[in-house]
């Protein structure tokens, strides 16, 4: 199977009109944030830019600038900044299944880099509804807009921060994650519901008694019991 040229214009122009809204705003948002923190922990502009454009991630850019303010060694920001990227593994193996055999070329492997909160999201709700020989352009539009947003953004914040209150530009950092969390919330399975609402409310309360350990904890349980809870229903034909 090949790619028509109108196929892949197409799936690029549909995938980059829908990111170029709110996902896009809330992301450029994120990191107008990002930037004004790595103002604040003291790293210069062009290193700050650069986490935004090779690594693209805000969890794991927020661990290189507290690591590198506090003066850890490149191995130790390596490896940290690698654990928390490790959530791109099953999300891009979630996805995978709905991208047809045959476009799966060399590409991929520089696509995924392309692989956010926001546009894993946003693709697993558009990707039932687009036909099969769409959705490798529908998400390199949507994840090329959403890269495109994300260095200008972090310059946007480095250079402001200063002039807007600090606690204004900080608080810019959990737009993206807030966003993720709406959008997750209109997936159809009924399973990605029930781990969020599961997450949602043992979240603060195994926080309080581990607050180590909560995260990773409320996403194994959560998932888990979320997973064997569809599972029953759908034996009984619920």
């Amino acid at each position: 199977m090949r790619w028509s040229d109108n196929e892949i214009r197409r799936g690029l122009l549909a995938g980059a009109r829908d990111a170029l809204g709110a996902p896009a705003l809330v992301l450029f948002a994120g990191m107008v944030g990002f930037g004004a923190l790595g103002r604040e922990s003291g790293l210069g502009l062009w290193v700050t830019s650069a986490t935004s454009f090779f690594i693209y991630a805000l969890p794991g850019q927020v661990v290189f600038v507290e690591m590198f303010a506090v003066g850890a060694s490149g191995l130790a920001i390596f490896l940290a900044v690698s654990l928390t990227a490790a959530r791109f593994l099953p999300m891009t193996l979630t996805l995978m299944p709905h991208v047809p055999r045959p476009h799966h070329g060399r590409l991929l492997y520089a696509l995924v880099h392309l692989v956010s909160m926001t546009t894993w999201a946003s693709m697993m709700s558009a990707f039932p509804r687009l036909k099969p020989e769409e959705r490798l352009p529908y998400f390199t539009g949507f994840g090329l807009v959403c890269w495109g947003v994300s260095v200008p953004g972090t310059v946007l914040g480095y250079l402001a921060a200063g002039h807007v209150p600090t606690s204004v530009t900080l608080g810019l950092v959990f737009l993206n994650p807030l966003f993720f969390l709406l959008l997750f919330a209109e997936v159809r399975q009924r399973a990605s519901r029930l781990a969020l609402l599961i997450g949602g409310v043992s979240g603060p309360l195994v926080h309080l008694a581990a607050p180590g350990w909560s995260l990773l904890l409320c996403g194994v349980v959560g998932g888990s019991a979320a997973f064997l809870l569809e599972r029953r229903w759908r034996r009984h034909g619920r």
